[in-house]
């Protein structure tokens, strides 16, 4: 019994060393697992995700349906729907003055149409992307449904697109509207017949037309009743007139494996209406409201006058104070004199806390006719209060005080541009004889000739001009007590040396044109990248030549200048009148310094829509970023999988399997 007992203890022992042995052999692999494992955590990943859009199981009434009279319409998806930007995007024709609702109910989608139904008209209620499903947002493209009040549904479209006349840019949410009264005043008095809108490229399509002739325009129609009544809205016209038709044709589809991969290939029979390739030019008319903004006094010496349009320059009579001297102000202004400023020459007035004035200026009244309007103004200024320090100060200062001027020099400075001299305050004297331009030859400054004029609108303001001497060294110097304010003010001594550039830092550019009309005048405009033009000049004998441009990134554009004035003009309805043409130079231009660069340029060869490059295109189209979420899924699925295998370390000088390794594997790995 012993002896039994003993082999039993003994047995237990062994087989208690032998797991322990057991244990310790496992534990560093068991270890260097769990932080392999630690090492390659991942998010947790479902199922795939849903990419299907709504699908239509049933509509009230049904679609191409006749004899259709109840205004409300429903449609049954297979899922839950939301209707998204329904005011932006769901258009409804013939155009409906009365907002018909929109709305989404669980998987139902339901207008109500608040105009009573017009007899034997096609209604066509187009949600282009509007409806996507209620989880994941996929919309259901280009949807559309049409029924008729009549018996008989009118099928037929036209498409094109509507783009900016004076850039090019993309007419984002414009109205275009068909009439098929040939009246031109039809536009102006009728609401149209059947309207679209255009997405964020400019495209439209006009659909539910019947057999005939039809005249089509552009509207930003900002009081919605689908006529041109405000001269101040866009609009764009088509100088034919269209015929719609149709004809069977055959496209292309292409099914993809996944995002890179081509399944097949298949064709397609549709039928294809036309004209689908119709261009609009919209455009502003030179017609802007003329009004009295507002008024201030920001100096005792300065009032200053706003107004909302270019319009004739108003005349004014001082109330109060009373004063017997007519020239009491000098008035600087703006272009189309839309700002006014009035410094005061007369210290009697200008001393007085308030003045009282007069002024008769032209206003558009609600028939958009200018009429002459008289406003009494008045003009307060009170002294900031200040403190004994700052008194001081002040009067110190001005014991001292010159009349400051400002000026462009730069060195180096362009060989194009001349001196601007814009002074503190009107100048009332300025003798020109004191002014002094030098040329360095030989390290000797000699004095040469310049023009000088003084600006026409602003009387603070001259240009000195002389034809620089490219890598020329200058100096300008004007003589103290020389230039004398109106407030009795001096200047103190100009000096100021600067260089010219060299010819090596420009580049030239030559454009050779093609397609030009032969009796028109055309301008060639050099842009930034902000689509700003900075340069400008006209097109001879088919070519455009441009010295001395500063090296980097240009932009170009061209119009045709029909009226001579040298700008580009807008059109006139009224007048019947195109805006001038305008055409982009396709492609970005880099201009490298010492270089003379030539280039062609057809500037028919594309069509409008396909001219101004994307770089500088400001309305730029919504693309679908949809990215494939289940190729997604599937990748990190994949790279997880290959992640948490034990033969891949997570630190370590070493890449994991999950990733590319190198540059090359990085570059051809697909990213979305």
């Amino acid at each position: 019994m012993y002896f039994c007992a003993d082999y039993a203890n003994r047995s237990k022992f062994r087989m208690i060393r032998f797991l322990e042995y057991i244990f310790l052999l496992f534990l560093p692999a068991g270890i260097l697992f769990l932080l392999n494992s630690c090492a390659n955590i991942a998010s947790p990943t479902g199922g795939l995700y849903d990419e299907t859009p709504p699908r239509v199981i049933r509509s009230n009434p049904q679609n191409n349906e006749l004899n259709v009279k109840r205004r409300i319409l429903e449609i049954e998806f297979d899922e839950n729907i939301k209707i998204e930007k329904a005011n932006e995007k769901v258009i409804i024709t013939p155009p409906q003055l009365d907002l018909p609702v929109i709305k989404s109910v669980g998987k139902k989608a339901v207008v109500e149409l608040n105009d009573e139904l017009l007899p034997n008209t096609t209604y066509t209620i187009d949600f282009t992307d509007a409806i996507v499903d209620n989880n994941e947002g996929n919309p259901l493209e280009n949807f559309s449904i049409s029924f008729s009040t009549g018996d008989q549904l009118d099928t037929l479209a036209v498409s094109g697109k509507v783009l900016t006349a004076e850039n090019l840019e993309p007419s984002q949410g414009i109205y275009v509207g068909i009439h098929s009264n040939m009246d031109d005043t039809a536009f102006v008095r009728i609401p149209f017949e059947r309207i679209s809108r255009t997405d964020s490229r400019g495209r439209f399509t006009v659909r539910g037309l019947a057999s005939g002739k039809y005249k089509i325009f552009a509207l930003n129609d900002k009081n919605r009743d689908y006529k041109y009544d405000n001269p101040q809205e866009d609009i764009a016209f088509l100088d034919s007139i269209i015929i719609p038709s149709s004809m069977p044709a055959v496209r292309q589809d292409t099914i993809f494996k996944d995002s890179v991969t081509i399944d097949t290939i298949k064709e397609v029979n549709y039928t294809r209406f036309l004209p689908d390739d119709i261009l609009l030019r919209s455009f502003s008319s030179v017609f802007q409201r003329k009004y009295f903004q507002k008024h201030e006094r920001p100096m005792r010496e300065k009032l200053n006058i706003f107004f909302a349009a270019p319009t004739e320059e108003p005349t004014f009579e001082l109330l109060k104070p009373a004063s017997v001297n007519e020239d009491w102000y000098v008035m600087e202004k703006s272009k189309g004199n839309d700002t006014i400023s009035l410094w005061i020459s007369d210290s009697l007035i200008s001393r007085q806390d308030t003045v009282i004035m007069k002024m008769n200026y032209l206003k558009t009244d609600t028939l958009n006719q200018d009429l002459m309007q008289s406003d009494t103004l008045s003009f307060n200024f009170r002294e900031p209060r200040q403190s004994r320090r700052e008194k001081e100060d002040e009067e110190k200062k001005a014991e001292i005080r010159f009349l400051g001027v400002n000026h462009n020099i730069r060195s180096p400075h362009e060989i194009y541009s001349p001196i601007q001299l814009e002074f503190e305050q009107p100048v009332i004297d300025f003798d020109s004889l004191k002014v002094q331009l030098t040329h360095e030859v030989d390290s000797v400054f000699t004095p040469i000739k310049f023009t000088m004029i003084s600006d026409t609108l602003n009387p603070r303001k001259y240009t000195l001009q002389h034809k620089w001497e490219p890598a020329g060294k200058y100096k300008l110097t004007i003589d103290s007590a020389s230039v004398h304010s109106i407030y009795g003010l001096w200047n103190n001594k100009v000096e100021q040396a600067f260089a010219v550039k060299a010819l090596d830092q420009y580049g030239n550019i030559m454009f050779q044109l093609s397609g030009l009309p032969s009796d028109k005048t055309a301008y060639v405009e050099l842009l930034d990248k902000s689509d700003k033009p900075f340069r400008k000049v006209r097109v001879k004998n088919n070519e455009a030549l441009i010295f001395d441009i500063n090296p980097g990134t240009i932009y170009a554009r061209l119009f045709i200048d029909d009226d001579g004035d040298g700008e580009w003009t807008t059109g006139d309805y009224e007048k019947k009148r195109q805006p001038e043409m305008v055409y982009y130079y396709p492609r970005e231009y880099e201009i490298r310094a010492f270089t003379d660069h030539e280039e062609a340029w057809n500037v028919t060869e594309l069509t409008l829509d396909k001219q101004k490059p994307l770089d500088i295109t400001k309305n730029k189209p919504e693309e679908k970023k949809r990215r494939n979420l289940n190729e997604e899924r599937q990748r990190q699925q994949q790279q997880n999988q290959r992640g948490s295998s034990p033969f891949s370390r997570g630190t370590g000088g070493t890449r994991g399997m999950g990733g590319p390794s190198t540059p090359m594997q990085r570059m051809s790995t697909p990213t979305r």
